[in-house]
């Protein structure tokens, strides 16, 4: 059954449409924070404008210094997580992230210990140029970070992380010494009145932002999270920073602005992570959301399995729940609280999983009690499909008048009103059969009440199937000993097929009957009679079934078997020839050391015949009429002793080979015209 969201669709179905964003709120959410990233660039506009009014100059070093400082320290500390995070996971987009976060860290350093009178004595070229290096750098990796990687590209990053991780070291080594020792290079000495900077290259950093930040909200449009919706506005804040560090107005407002663009840029980020730390009390997964696909994927299908592991132990092994759920503390970095969480959720879970596999077992148990089953059989399914949700069970039933469960002899009296016998460990159930005990199921005692229903629900769902099981077998054979086994089958599968009415098809009767039976009965007991029936039709009866014949009628001696229905026969003709020159050997056998025993004779013929139930709605039969039959009937009444006479029709049907001899065209009582017959005497 499809898990269904809020929205009203099917989990997968929504995953193939996006996440679900919020009609009435998603717009105005938009566009409150597109405003807010707009606004700093309205007042860098403002103040650019009006340069003597607005953008007025205020110089406050060590307030610049300890505000860099603490910018570069929030990088530094995000810029560990993540690194660690992408060690955990292995992941290289979590990896560049870390360098942007890191080099910035590492530049804003630089730019803050390059304050005037902190280190240096007045204004210097690295002072100028330290934050925009930095950003620029960042920019190239925030780029990359953003990029769809391959499998092939991710590798290739992670096989670079030390050369990557150690470039950036020595790049900032190098520009620390170069920078705040005076006399090494040019970035110690004073810049040009109106300040250094990178000139065009900047906006190259500007468009490089810009970018990772529009794939960055893509990602986040395919799979939601606060995490990454903050590293989009850091990525355009920075940008933002960029643009506002290109007016090169040192200690002027418009200055001082791509300072506060560069704290909010990093805070924010900073803040998700916390708010985010808060709500899941747990490090472990914070920047997950970030990181590659084939990363998401894998960390889903570890959930998953860790999931499934819990249950399966908790379903196996209550008792020590503990270990366990420490162990996948531990992998997951989950606190006590979450771990105990775990334990809560995953005996839930697996209480539940339990529940819907008895509740499928119970449903395939009453599919699988199919009518015509033997009950062995039937009952040996069953306790397979059961045993897979239920445990050790057990299934006995009574033999002998006896009922044995393990070392344990059950009776009537030990479940008053079928209510089940409780047991050390077990329950056994009873199962009955029109009120008589006819077995026991024997299973674990359950852990909920919701369990021992199930189980009393299960003995009920094989008392029926036993039941029915019994009942069939009971009227299919009291239908095979009344019936033929073709009509016999077609009624038991399909009770419609007992309607009055019938349809037109071509067969072959075949009718006998024994010449001299009425001598024979005068002269006979009622004892013999029946004998010497019951001896030719114990003969009789398995030869026309054995070559697919349906009889349909025992009138005293003679006997009406049809081919060809109801059951279709592709050569009915020939089969009906082959059991009336067999039964005749059969009687042959009989008859034998049998003095003044009569003898069958046989008339075939093929037609078309209107076959179906003839009767009324209180009493019916199966049987065929129609101008074949008839003729069959004839053909038995000219036919000696004996033997078997066919007409033409089924002579042509038989073939060439059989051999026969004509008895020229016969006038047969009822028949207007002549019907050529002919005593078949061998077949080929």
């Amino acid at each position: 059954m499809p898990t269904i969201d809020l929205t009203g669709l099917p989990v997968e179905d929504r995953a193939k449409q996006g996440p679900y964003l919020p009609p009435a709120t998603q717009p105005v959410r938009t566009v409150v924070w597109m405003l807010h990233l707009a606004l700093p660039m309205i007042g860098l506009w403002l103040l650019l404008a009006n340069p003597e009014t607005l953008d007025v100059m205020w110089q406050d070093n060590l307030g610049h210094f300890w505000l860099i400082i603490v910018v570069a320290a929030i990088n530094l500390v995000l810029g560990a997580m993540i690194n660690q995070a992408s060690a955990r996971r292995n992941d290289a987009r979590l990896f560049l992230v870390s360098l942007v976060f890191l080099g910035t860290a590492g530049f804003f350093l630089m730019h803050g210990l390059s304050t005037p009178r902190i280190i240096l004595e007045g204004p210097n070229y690295g002072f100028d140029l330290a934050h925009p290096i930095g950003l620029l750098f960042a920019s190239v990796i925030a780029f990359a970070s953003a990029l769809p990687l391959s499998e092939r590209a991710a590798q290739a990053v992670l096989r670079s992380q030390r050369w990557l991780s150690g470039g950036l070291v020595l790049a900032l080594i190098a520009w620390g010494i170069t920078s705040l020792v005076p006399g090494v290079t040019f970035l110690s000495s004073k810049p040009p009145a109106q300040g250094a900077g990178l000139g065009a290259i900047e906006l190259v950093g500007v468009a490089l932002y810009v970018a990772a930040a529009v794939m960055m909200f893509q990602l986040h449009r395919k799979r939601p999270a606060a995490m990454l919706i903050s590293l989009v506005t850091a990525y355009a804040l920075l940008a933002e920073t960029m643009v506002a560090g290109m007016t090169h107005r040192s200690w002027h407002l418009s200055w001082w602005l791509w300072h506060i663009l560069l704290t909010l840029a990093f805070v924010f980020v900073a803040y998700s992570a916390y708010m985010q730390f808060r709500r899941e009390g747990s490090s472990a997964g914070l920047f997950d959301s970030v990181a590659l696909s084939a990363t998401v994927k894998k960390i889903r299908a570890d959930y998953e399995a860790a999931l499934e592991e819990l249950v399966g132990h908790l379903r196996n092994s209550a008792e020590s729940k503990v270990p366990i759920a420490n162990r996948l503390a531990g992998k997951f970095g989950l606190t006590e609280a979450q771990a105990a969480v775990l334990d809560r959720a995953g005996e839930a879970l697996a209480n539940e999983r339990e529940l819907t596999e008895r509740l499928a077992a119970l449903v395939d148990t009453g599919n699988q009690a199919r009518v015509g089953l033997p009950e062995g059989e039937m009952l040996a399914q069953g306790l397979e499909r059961v045993r897979q949700a239920y445990g050790d069970v057990r299934i006995e039933l009574v033999s002998d008048g006896r009922l044995t469960v393990g070392s344990d002899e059950y009776s009537k009296q030990d479940f008053p009103d079928n209510r089940p016998l409780r047991r050390e460990g077990t329950v056994v159930h009873p199962l009955t059969v029109k009120g008589v005990l006819a077995g026991a199921l024997e299973v674990p005692v359950g852990r909920t009440p919701q369990d021992e229903a199930l189980a009393a629900t299960l003995a009920s769902q094989m008392s029926i199937s036993l039941e029915n099981a019994r009942l069939y077998q009971e009227l299919s054979t009291l239908f095979r000993q009344y019936m033929s086994p073709d009509v016999a089958n077609s009624l038991l599968a399909d009770p419609q097929t007992a309607a009055l009415g019938g349809k037109l098809v071509e067969l072959t009767a075949l009718f006998a009957d024994l010449k001299g039976f009425t001598s024979f009965s005068e002269q006979a007991a009622p004892g013999e009679i029946v004998e010497m029936l019951n001896r030719y039709h114990t003969a009789a009866v398995p030869i026309v079934l054995g070559n697919g014949g349906t009889i349909v009628q025992f009138v005293g001696d003679a006997l009406l078997a049809l081919f060809n229905a109801p059951a279709e026969q592709p050569h009915h003709a020939l089969s009906a020839a082959k059991a009336a020159l067999a039964m005749q050997e059969a009687a042959e056998e009989i008859a034998r050391g049998m003095p003044g025993y009569p003898r069958f004779r046989i008339g075939i013929n093929t037609g078309l015949a209107l076959v179906g139930n003839i009767g009324s709605p209180e009493l019916r039969g199966f049987n065929a009429m129609g101008d074949c039959v008839n003729v069959a009937a004839r053909l038995e009444g000219v036919a000696d002793p004996g033997t078997v006479v066919i007409g033409q029709s089924t002579l042509d049907q038989i073939g060439p080979g059989a051999t026969t001899h004509s008895l020229g065209w016969l006038s047969l009582k009822g028949k207007e015209q002549s019907v050529n017959a002919y005593v078949l005497s061998a077949l080929p």
